[in-house]
């Protein structure tokens, strides 16, 4: 091999290795959003479920007609 082409293959590895930390650093962004999302829908979900437990069902015949 000559002095050109290792020269290339030394380029083409740096280039691939900067890459490789910038996919890894977008991963690890892309996790620590999606476990941020995941307890807010936790969160969101207990809300929503506590509060169905906390209101009552309303009957039709409860309900004001629209002229009131």
């Amino acid at each position: 091999m000559d002095t050109h082409s290792i020269e290339q293959l030394e380029t083409k590895i740096a280039f691939l290795e900067r890459a490789n930390a910038e996919l890894s650093d977008v991963v690890f962004r892309q996790h620590r959003d999606i476990e941020s999302l995941r307890e807010q829908l936790s969160a969101l979900t207990s809300r929503m479920q506590a509060y169905e437990e906390d209101v009552s069902p309303r009957k039709p015949e409860d309900e004001r007609p629209p002229h009131y």
